[in-house]
């Protein structure tokens, strides 16, 4: 089958084609217009899209030598995520499958990001633990097949990623801070500062804004005046070291206890390196670490048309609690 993903939860704009669980293309528009607001603004985003997503649909479709007639099946993100954004993605392909009289099946997006890893990874077998790590999400979890997921933990409050963004304000870096506050951290002391790490009740969730406030007020304790380009780079390299050190330890704990051999990491903040070389050194040298390529770790519509294309074919999606981006 030919599957058609349409992206749009946040602010990304993305339209993904594959054929039988490969991909064909996968066209991502990124909004940079939010660096200039700190942070994304739903609004704005929403407005993107809706002027994005048909020039992004006629460049897919140009780029794989197709028409729409070659679509079998029509997948669209339903949430979470920005309503007003996903609105946009939402209604466009279910409205484009009714003109087509093909399928049309709403994802979640965070099924998406669990199983982006197979789309580059034909080795990867059930059962795996997937740790999700994102600017909206941080979750691990245990995958025994498809649409057979057990949530085992759950971020209380921020998300590593929001985490990621926010202290890089803090260090007076642009939006989005991940990959900068990596950069800095290659040239820091992760020593530097001993940030805390949340102990909560439950075993596999996660806190983060703790550690964010942790940072506010070490800041403004010791350096009121400004921060120094090394105090930067410490100040990076202690927080990144607290953030990877809760998210390996429970990945591992996880690992261990349901005797699962496979681990991936999906997500935007997938792409950290230090975080890919942590759970390789901590994980048990039977365990293999799948990691999906940067493209899809970050929101696009090849995962959606995957997760897409497996609801249907498990008829997943006739029982599907998510059926559209609204209240119900």
């Amino acid at each position: 089958m030919i599957v058609l993903g349409i992206e749009t939860s946040c602010d990304e704009t993305s339209i993904g084609i594959i054929q039988d669980n490969k991909i064909i293309v996968n066209e991502i528009y990124s909004q940079k217009i939010h660096s200039e607001f700190g942070g994304v603004v739903p609004e704005i985003a929403s407005r993107a899209h809706l002027k994005k997503i048909v020039p992004l649909l006629n460049e897919a479709l140009k780029n794989a030598s197709i028409t729409l007639e070659d679509i079998d099946l029509i997948a669209a993100t339903a949430g979470p995520g920005l309503i007003g954004a996903l609105i946009v993605g939402y209604c466009f392909g279910n409205g484009l499958s009714l003109s087509l009289n093909i399928p049309f099946v709403p994802v979640n997006h965070i099924d998406g990001h669990i199983y982006s890893v197979f789309l580059e990874n034909e080795e990867l077998s059930f059962p795996y633990i997937a740790l999700l790590v994102s600017g909206g999400n941080t979750s691990l979890f245990l995958v025994e097949d498809y649409y057979k997921v057990r949530e085992l933990g759950n971020t209380l409050d921020d998300a590593a990623g929001e985490a990621f963004d926010k202290v890089g304000k803090l260090l007076g870096l642009s939006y989005p801070a991940g990959a900068i506050i990596e950069r800095l951290a290659k040239d820091g002391n992760h020593d530097f500062v001993n940030f805390p790490i949340a102990e909560l009740s439950g075993k596999y969730d996660f806190s983060f804004s703790g550690l964010k406030t942790a940072v506010l007020r070490y800041i403004q304790k010791n350096f009121p005046n400004g921060l120094a380009e090394e105090t930067k780079k410490n100040i990076a390299a202690s927080f990144q070291k607290a953030v990877i050190e809760a998210l390996v330890r429970k990945t591992i704990l996880a690992v261990k206890e349901f005797g699962v051999n496979n681990v991936a990491v999906v997500g935007g903040v997938a792409s950290n390196r230090t975080l890919q070389a942590k759970l390789l050194e901590l994980l048990p040298s039977t365990s293999k670490l799948f990691v999906p390529a940067p493209q899809l770790c970050t929101d696009n519509g090849a995962m959606i048309a995957y997760a897409g294309l497996k609801s249907y074919q498990t008829e997943h999606y006739l029982l599907n609690k998510i059926t559209q981006p609204f209240p119900n």
